[in-house]
């Protein structure tokens, strides 16, 4: 059984080899050569251009959460000062300020008394005090018996002295080394008060005080223990303009 089916392939295979074949032939041999490169492209058929379409709305998705605010950027030039606006219309009046500090307030004042008499000597005297009943803030000297100006200004003095029965009363109101006015009396067999009051304008530095009389002229003014009869008083009235 092999023996036959072996002898029957064979047989088969030599028909098939004896069978003449036909020549070969290509499929391109009908286009021009090669080197013909412009004939070539012409004869090839061109091909169509192929263009790819996506449909967006397709592949939109929902609109995303809105992100964090990023950082400033810098500064940019700063530009030319732009012209004047119009005047705006006149405010209504504001209410008034609460009252400023005191202690800017420049004053000067002092009152000071006399408990001893006073009798002229060969030389001028300057009247001293004993007693304070204001002296604020403290610009009168009671071991020399002047006011030392501290504050420029205009100022208002005052003096009340005792006469002494018989004698005569003589005293001047000093600017430094300059009488301003006097306070005076002739003898007299009854005492009696004295006053005199004045202005002056006063630069720092300047003393005012009172000066007896010397003894030239028999002149006293009187005072006691008890009761005070000689006073000098002075305040500033209105400070000098810075």
């Amino acid at each position: 059984m092999f023996g036959s089916l072996l002898l029957l392939a064979c047989l088969f295979l030599h028909l098939v080899v004896s069978i003449p074949q036909p020549a070969c032939r290509r499929c391109c041999d009908h286009l021009p050569p090669l080197d013909d490169t412009a004939t070539l492209r012409e004869s090839i058929p061109a091909m169509p251009e192929v263009r790819t379409y996506i449909n967006m709305t397709i592949l939109k998705g929902d609109k995303g959460d809105r992100g964090e605010r990023g950082t400033p950027g810098k500064p940019g030039i700063e530009g030319s000062l732009g012209p004047r606006g119009t005047e705006g219309l006149k405010g209504d009046k504001g209410q008034a300020g609460a009252p400023g500090d005191a202690c800017k307030t420049q004053h000067s004042a002092f009152s000071v008394g006399r408990r001893k008499s006073l009798h002229s000597v060969y030389n001028y005297q300057a009247l001293i005090f004993d007693t304070t009943f204001v002296n604020s803030p403290e610009h009168f000297d009671m071991f020399a018996g002047k006011y030392r100006c501290h504050v420029p200004g205009i100022y208002f003095f005052n003096v009340n002295i005792h006469t002494w029965n018989r004698k005569e009363t003589y005293l001047h109101i000093m600017h430094n080394d300059s009488e301003k006015a006097i306070v005076y009396a002739q003898p007299s067999d009854r005492s009696i008060m004295q006053s005199q009051s004045l202005m002056l304008p006063l630069r720092g530095g300047d003393e005012v005080w009172l000066r007896l009389f010397k003894h030239e002229r028999q002149n006293a003014i009187y005072s006691d223990d008890v009761d005070i009869y000689i006073t000098f008083n002075g305040y500033l009235i209105k400070p000098e303009a810075e």
